[in-house]
């Protein structure tokens, strides 16, 4: 009997010990809870208006306000500062091949060489009609590069505020003329939409006025627009005739 009460005891004791253990670990998953969200970082959002560069427009126009440095005269050492606009217009006839068509007027005061006129800055443009080649560079959807060979003629006015009687030469200027024209140079163009972008072009202008030549910098900023979204230099397929 004394062995049996043993044997009774050592199983309702682990019995006990069983349904304690249920009991504990019942009440630990329900403090745990359910596992918390894995939180997701957001996707990178991709600039949606950008997607439709393709350059694939046939025509463009681009105008903005334009800089250059000039040298009104032969006996003058200095040059000067002169602003005024640049107007350019492309036809693309391949996605890299165009031809420009450029407008550009300059304006301005040029120091003179001393003389007793009284005359110490008169005022002076230029303008010029240029026409050429435009390659099209290196492009994403974000910018692309252009390149530009443009050739033409450039009219210089040099006697606007003289006195009556007075010539440029005698104050060491050219006199109003015609000149061949050169600009070499192309433009940085930064893409705000598939049609508008903003476009830096830099050039390097040569003309030759009074049979001497002037090399002259230049510089303009602006915006282009482009026209047409059809691919250069391609029909659109027509539908065959049913019979």
């Amino acid at each position: 009997m004394k062995g049996i009460g043993v044997a009774q005891w050592k199983w309702g004791s682990a019995a006990v010990l069983l349904v304690w253990g249920c009991f504990l670990g019942s009440m630990a998953r329900a403090q745990a809870g359910p596992p918390s969200p894995t939180v997701q970082e957001a996707p990178e959002l991709e600039n949606q208006t950008l997607l439709g560069v393709k350059y694939n427009n046939k025509y463009e126009m681009y105008g903005g306000p334009a800089y250059s440095h000039f040298n009104g005269g032969p006996s003058l050492v200095d040059g000067t500062n002169l602003g005024g606009f640049d107007i350019q217009g492309t036809r693309w006839f391949t996605p890299r091949l165009g031809a420009t068509v450029n407008l550009r007027g300059y304006y301005g005061t040029q120091a003179v060489v001393p003389n007793h006129y009284g005359i110490s800055g008169p005022f002076i443009f230029e303008h010029m009609g240029l026409g050429g080649l435009s390659i099209r560079g290196p492009k994403n959807q974000h910018a692309a590069l252009n390149f530009h060979a443009l050739v033409g003629a450039s009219y210089g006015i040099f006697s606007t505020a003289l006195n009556p009687g007075l010539v440029p030469p005698q104050l060491g200027m050219f006199n109003n003329s015609f000149a061949l024209a050169t600009a070499m140079g192309g433009s940085l163009d930064l893409n705000r939409s598939p049609k508008i972008a903003l476009r830096l072009s830099p050039d390097y202008l040569f003309t030759n006025f009074g049979g001497g030549q002037q090399h002259e910098v230049a510089f303009s900023v602006g915006i282009l627009y482009r026209f047409s979204r059809g691919t250069p230099g391609r029909q659109p397929a027509r539908a065959g005739k049913r019979k």
